[in-house]
């Protein structure tokens, strides 16, 4: 809860000083919305472990990450739009509690999920206006480092997300952007740890994003 209580106490703050500034940007049909973010990655992981078809006790771990995101609003109307999410993101995976050892080092993966999402604005024309959206992304693996074991494969997956944020005008084209989205995705891993059989694990990412940044409206 720590790791979502101090970003969310500085959003806060944020808002509460851009609301001082006397500023309003409108947002209108025709409108592209460019944003830059900085966002927190928290996976909310579950898995289930098999050596070959034999259940195994055990668990994924999957450390959370920090990176930029970049993404682009485009107004259909002046309250729809839709976005259009990129960023990827590191992590480092462990086994945890497996027959193969208390903690074994899965390695490193990257993984890029670009997402789309249709949102609702509910006061385009206002200095706070706050928005919801929904939908879809593909999640590719790629780079991945096997750590300990002689070989790993992720499968890259589909998944739907949702999403809540709010824009605040400092200018007429400049806004200071919060946002949060829920992502749920999985992926199939297959594991070579030198045994008579692979390690299959089937793995629920499912993570929480929480990002801060700037728009600039065109």
């Amino acid at each position: 809860m720590r790791n979502i209580a101090v970003p969310a106490v500085a959003a806060a703050l944020t808002i509460a000083a851009a609301a001082a500034v006397p500023a309003q940007a409108e947002k209108a049909a025709g409108d592209l919305l460019v944003r830059g973010r900085v966002i927190y990655v928290q996976p909310d992981e579950g898995s289930n472990l098999k050596l070959g078809t034999t259940a195994i006790p055990g668990k994924a771990s999957v450390d959370n990450s920090t990176v930029p995101e970049l993404d682009f609003s485009y107004f259909f109307t002046d309250n729809i739009a839709a976005e259009l999410i990129l960023g990827t993101t590191h992590h480092h995976v462990k086994a945890k509690g497996s027959p193969l050892g208390a903690s074994v080092d899965l390695g490193d993966v990257w993984l890029l999920p670009p997402t789309v999402t249709l949102q609702y604005h509910f006061n385009p024309k206002g200095k706070v206006s706050p928005y919801i959206g929904a939908g879809v992304n593909y999640t590719i693996f790629y780079g991945d480092d096997p750590g300990a074991a002689l070989g790993i494969d992720y499968d890259n997956s589909f998944g739907v997300a949702l999403q809540g944020g709010v824009d605040v005008a400092l200018t007429d084209k400049w806004s200071l952007n919060l946002d949060v989205k829920k992502l749920w995705l999985n992926t199939d891993v297959k594991v070579n740890a030198g045994l008579p059989a692979l390690v299959n694990a089937k793995v629920d990412l499912d993570p929480w994003i929480f990002g801060v940044g700037f728009g600039y409206r065109f």
